[in-house]
């Protein structure tokens, strides 16, 4: 599609939220294909990540950040602080609740920021297909009292009831600028990155308990062939133990997350891929600067 650079709409458009209230599901549903991982962990996303929407002659530029929580690492400093730095530059700001926690403290803590910065912002309350309706209209008669919102939407990111009226709200309310992305582009995110999130997706989900949270994934190679793709990546972690954990009794654990890495990133890049997994030994991983570059955030935050 090509559109006239004197009549594009363009906007980036920060989602800012607790842990687990829908952004990264929200964001996929919006570009109809995966651009952030999604876990039914909390705290999954770990920098704020770029998907590029197109309808018509508006651009959007989706920023998922690390949810909002409590802070008690230098990573999870570095994360929130990733989400309220995209919050203070995106041109809007769209704020995801969800329905079944309501205003929890966390909540609490980004109406409070918004206020307190004189911050609009448009509220999507998400997850309203597990809420009966006479749960939800306490939370949104509070809500409709709070005047930080520009516009309210009730919506489930899942199933995609009501993401529509989101979308139309927002490509209405763009204003008229050149585009900054091809209309080709749905992310911004380099290959290398993008490999080692849908990694770091299986690990999510395979692991239990705290594991996922210390460890990291690195593509240490990314080569594109004639007809296939070749991906070594590195999963560092902290402890010996956890590379037991990890690769699993005879390697069973790390053949099971190779497998559905490898099978999601030849769909995601329609191509074949071929993926090599390493477990790495790195203690206080958290502490080497090196492991913030990669993702843009602020190692000192």
């Amino acid at each position: 599609m090509t559109t006239s650079v004197t009549d594009q709409h363009f906007a980036f458009v920060a989602i800012l939220g607790a842990s687990n209230s829908g952004k990264s599901t929200l964001m996929n549903k919006i570009l109809g294909d995966k651009v952030s991982i999604v876990s039914p962990k909390v705290q999954t996303t770990r920098s704020r990540i770029r998907g590029v929407f197109v309808q018509d002659n508006t651009q959007l530029v989706l920023v998922d950040t690390p949810g909002i929580f409590k802070p008690s690492r230098r990573l999870d400093r570095a994360m929130v602080a990733s989400a309220w730095t995209e919050a203070d530059e995106a041109d809007k700001l769209l704020v995801l609740i969800d329905a079944t926690k309501g205003i929890d403290k966390n909540t609490e803590k980004i109406i409070q920021t918004l206020t307190q910065n004189k911050q609009k912002a448009i509220l999507a309350v998400n997850k309203i297909d597990l809420v009966k309706p006479e749960k939800l209209m306490p939370l949104a008669k509070t809500l409709g009292t709070m005047p930080v919102w520009q516009e309210i939407f009730y919506i489930s990111a899942k199933t995609g009831k009501n993401v529509q009226d989101l979308v139309s709200y927002l490509v209405k309310n763009t204003p008229r600028t050149p585009w900054m992305f091809s209309d080709s582009d749905i992310t911004d995110m380099p290959d290398r990155l993008f490999a080692a999130e849908v990694t770091r997706e299986k690990l999510f989900m395979n692991l239990q308990d705290e594991l996922p949270y210390h460890l990291a994934v690195e593509t240490t190679l990314f080569k594109e062939l004639s007809n296939s793709i070749r991906i070594e990546q590195n999963i560092i972690v902290e402890r010996i133990a956890h590379r037991m954990i990890i690769l699993g009794k005879n390697g069973s654990m790390i053949k099971k997350i190779g497998e559905q890495s490898r099978k999601e990133l030849t769909r995601l890049f329609d191509k074949k891929v071929n993926l090599f997994l390493f477990v790495k030994v790195k203690e206080n991983w958290g502490d080497d600067p090196n492991q913030y570059t990669p993702w843009g955030l602020d190692f000192n935050a």
